[in-house]
């Protein structure tokens, strides 16, 4: 008999599997947006890790993730400017396959990628609009959509803290029942989800603990743009702290 295949798992999961509870904290709490880079070139160490980390999104998730170095012309338009961004020479392409559920989909990879390379030393910001897709080196094939990007280098500064929401108003029991009524996850959870970027900091999601108190269900609300991507974030940040508590749950 032929023993099963097992995957190895990919660089954020074996960064990820070193950290408890307060360090997952700190992780998520230190990655700030950072729109100036310095001209210093991605170590290839970091490179590698982050090319591995994409590889096996792609391959889970069906995605066409691409890691585009030294391409700073994505980054040298009026829109670019006008977002404040400066010296971007890197960014990640989130692409895929244009189908229901691509946006959340390209939000939860992004963000292992964001988080990888906070981990890695590096810095991020998550860009909707102010790039030039013609300009960037990813390649989109016919019936993919190249859904936004993250702008990727060293940040002449480590960024500053966004605005967050209490974690009442994101989240609920079934019951409706205080949060301090709920479990040990959930509530470690939101704390999470609650230091997820989100576009304008406006963090329109939600997450709701089902009866069983083993499920949650997810849902955006009306939002100013990228409600899926945004919600896709906040679930890698909600699987990440619930999991650090315990693993008897699950997204319904």
């Amino acid at each position: 008999m032929t023993a099963p295949t097992v995957t190895p798992p990919s660089p954020f999961d074996r960064h990820i599997a070193t950290l408890n509870r307060t360090d997952l904290m700190s992780l998520l709490a230190a990655r700030h947006s950072v729109r100036s880079f310095t001209d210093r070139p991605i170590e290839e160490g970091a490179v590698e890790q982050l090319q591995a980390e994409a590889d096996a999104l792609n391959e889970r998730l069906g995605l066409s993730i691409q890691l585009c170095l030294d391409n700073p012309e994505a980054f040298d338009g009026r829109l670019a400017r006008y977002g404040s961004f400066r010296n971007v020479r890197n960014h990640i392409a989130l692409v895929g396959p244009t189908r229901s559920g691509l946006d959340e989909a390209c939000g939860y990879a992004g963000e292992r990628l964001v988080l990888l390379a906070q981990e890695l030393g590096l810095n991020t910001c998550w860009a909707a609009l102010t790039y030039s897709k013609k300009a960037s080196a990813a390649r989109v094939a016919a019936g993919e959509k190249f859904v936004c990007c993250i702008a990727l280098g060293y940040g002449e500064k480590a960024g500053v803290a966004h605005k967050v929401k209490p974690i009442e108003k994101l989240g609920r029991t079934a019951a409706g029942s205080e949060l301090a009524t709920a479990p040990a996850w959930f509530a470690a959870g939101l704390e999470a989800a609650q230091l997820a970027p989100t576009a304008v900091n406006q963090q329109r999601f939600r997450f709701e603990l089902a009866v069983d108190e083993h499920a949650v269900r997810t849902r955006t609300l009306p939002a100013v743009s990228c409600g899926h991507i945004d919600l896709g974030i906040a679930k890698l940040h909600f699987e990440l702290g619930a999991n650090s508590v315990s693993r008897d749950w699950s997204f319904a």
